[in-house]
């Protein structure tokens, strides 16, 4: 198997979003758009990453801090995509091998595609292998040229395209594979001969291409791919689409989403076989809710939740850091935060817990088989015994006297 590097190139300033933080960190659908390349480059088995950054290096590096097959880069002053490449040159130095250069903003990168990525290039046996995309609007992207036989003869700019070639709908959305040496060969002789004075990627390949090197061009990127996020409009879109991917992965799974438009489930939720998500339900962060639950409508999941099977979460229902044991009924008004909620227990409509003192977040636990009626406030720390029932209107602290239920 050949041995495989990734350039991811991450450190460019966004001016049109208007932001303080490094565009690569902006979430889509609850991950950083970095997150979904890098989980892109490791399916198609990248052994080392290497992530320029620039613009926020430190906060990039601090939010993948222990991965240890990252490398980090510095483009110091951003000169162009392959100035990005170039500042890479020392690490690839000696590397006999492939190397993925990808861009850092495009999330909506599949690990298939890089995986026929991968396989044109090695059953081709060429020198530098593209993917590419055909758009019904094109506008905006580098043209591949082609020749009468369908060769790659090159990659000219939309802004310097002819009439005929604003005509070619097959563009570049940056997906290459270069085989190393002959990359860092070619960069030695890339000249900033534009209006910017950068240093293009698309002329690494003219070069490539001049020098008599086979180059390989694959239709494999869909449409939505090809889609980098320079714009907050184009993180709304690509957060759309991802949105779907999440719920088309989850119904495939065997989850009845009732109304997908109306829902949000963050990508890192792991939902199990025959639960109901019913319509306005918001679940973000990591969470993992078992088989034949109902969760919603109007119920909201955050971050380090743990519902078990055949839970009902109902409607206008918070869960924050909490595990809920099988069988668990919270239907109506609830706030379940820091807390373990036994297996079968039921918790009456208005009850919350309260987890946060002003000064500390402490936890609540409920044993099995316990009641819990309408209107409690459980002040937290607390912890009830199996087959505890807590009356209506009752506010239970840790010298409360619980009664069991009868029998």
């Amino acid at each position: 198997m050949a041995k495989r590097a990734a350039v991811i190139l991450a450190a460019g300033v966004s001016s049109r979003m208007n932001t303080m933080l490094p565009k690569v960190l902006h979430e889509v659908c609850g991950r950083p758009m970095l997150s979904y390349v890098l989980d892109a480059c490791r399916a198609v088995d990248v052994e080392k990453i290497y992530v320029v950054v620039g613009y926020g290096a430190d906060q990039v590096k601090e939010r993948y801090g222990g991965h240890d097959d990252i490398v980090w880069v510095t483009q110091a002053e951003q000169k162009g995509t392959a100035h990005a490449v170039m500042c890479c040159k020392d690490e690839l130095a000696g590397f006999d091998g492939d190397t993925l250069v990808l861009c850092g903003d495009g999330p909506l990168i599949r690990k298939e595609t890089l995986k026929t990525l991968v396989d044109k290039h090695d059953s081709e046996q060429s020198a530098t292998t593209l993917a590419t995309a055909v758009l019904d609007d094109p506008s905006g992207y580098g043209r591949i040229c082609r020749d009468s036989y369908g060769n790659i003869q090159g990659i000219v700019e939309d802004s310097d395209c002819d009439e005929k070639q604003l005509a070619i709908q097959e563009v570049n959305p940056s997906y290459y594979l270069f085989k190393n040496k002959i990359l860092l060969e070619a960069l030695e002789k890339v000249e900033p001969n534009n209006v910017k004075n950068e240093y293009y990627i698309t002329d690494v390949l003219a070069i490539v291409l001049a020098a008599g090197h086979k180059v390989v061009a694959i239709t494999a990127v869909r449409p939505e791919e090809a889609i980098g996020v320079n714009s907050r409009r184009q993180l709304s879109e690509v957060g759309r689409i991802m949105q779907d991917r999440v719920q088309d992965e989850l119904m495939d799974g065997g989850v009845t989403i009732v109304d997908p438009d109306n829902t949000w489930i963050d990508a890192r939720a792991q939902i199990g076989q025959d639960t109901v998500i019913e319509p306005f339900t918001y679940i973000h962060g990591i969470a993992n809710i078992g088989k034949s639950c109902r969760i919603g409508p109007f119920a909201y999941l955050r971050n380090d939740t743990v519902i078990e099977d055949d839970v009902v979460l109902g409607v206008f229902t918070e869960v924050k850091d909490s595990v809920l044991g099988a069988g668990v009924r919270a239907r109506h008004l609830n706030y379940i935060g820091d807390s373990e909620i036994g297996k079968n227990v039921n918790i009456g409509a208005g009850t919350i817990t309260a987890n946060f003192d002003g000064e500390n977040i402490n936890k609540t636990k409920i044993g099995d088989d316990s009641y819990v009626g309408s209107g409690v406030v459980i002040v937290a720390p607390v912890e009830l015994a199996k087959g505890s029932k807590i009356e209506s209107g009752t506010v239970v602290s840790k010298n409360s006297l619980i009664k069991p239920l009868k029998g």
